[in-house]
């Protein structure tokens, strides 16, 4: 007899439902390859009533259009969740298994309760409801697109406030990627709070005892951010 692991597993996989008034929840993340900061997901349950024009991957989108249709969607979609799991819990569990929290937790968070989930890519997280993988699905299923949009601009804002937190590192700019600036800054003032120690560029500047390196000029700029 299969395990009850593995029979999750293989009951989310394959799916394809089409039944005329069913709740399709659509799911995506943003910040999975940065060097800091939060993985975050978000579950959108589109309105058919209501449609929103111009709903894609959120990468082909100008941070402007992202923003108009963040707005959006919050004013028209049926309900939105946003998840995270963060750098503590990235580091422990790995990126990827992070990622997965991130969608369960997006998930259940929504209002209403789904009858299918349609996750971007090729991985599921575990669900209590029906899922089903979709490689591209960002530029594919309406509902993935505005999740992708809700996640990724969720995390940009988060990272303009890293950035007030931390000034030296350029945050708001390349949302913690791992630019030649943003390496630069690394190698200059050493790693934040903020840094996800499991990430190579980053452990290369930890301490023996895996301590987060952060240097006096970094310590003093996030005190003065903090006690404006």
């Amino acid at each position: 007899m299969p395990s009850r692991k593995s029979s999750i597993k293989a009951e989310q996989l394959g799916l394809s439902w089409d039944v005329p008034g069913l709740l399709v929840a659509g799911v995506d993340e943003a910040g999975r390859g940065p060097l800091a900061g939060p993985v975050v997901a978000a579950a959108v349950i589109l309105d058919e009533l209501r449609p929103i024009k111009g709903l894609a991957d959120s990468k082909v989108l100008s941070a402007r259009r992202r923003e108009e249709l963040y707005e959006e969607i919050r004013a028209r979609a049926l309900c939105c969740s946003v998840g995270e799991a963060s750098v503590e819990e990235i580091d422990t569990l790995n990126i990827l298994q992070a990622t997965m929290l991130a969608m369960r937790r997006a998930v259940e968070g929504l209002r209403l309760l789904p009858g299918k989930v349609l996750v971007d890519g090729n991985r599921l997280p575990v669900l209590r409801v029906h899922a089903e993988a979709i490689i591209g699905g960002d530029a594919k299923v309406q509902a993935i697109s505005a999740a992708s949009i809700i996640a990724k601009v969720t995390r940009d804002r988060g990272c303009q406030a890293l950035h007030e937190r931390f000034p030296l590192y350029g945050f708001d700019e390349h949302k913690g990627y791992g630019t030649r600036d943003h390496l630069e800054a690394l190698r200059t003032h050493g790693a934040c709070e903020a840094h996800r120690r499991s990430f190579a560029p980053v452990r290369q500047l930890l301490s023996p005892a895996g301590e987060v390196l952060l240097p006096t000029d970094v310590a003093d700029a996030a005190h003065r951010m903090l006690s404006r």
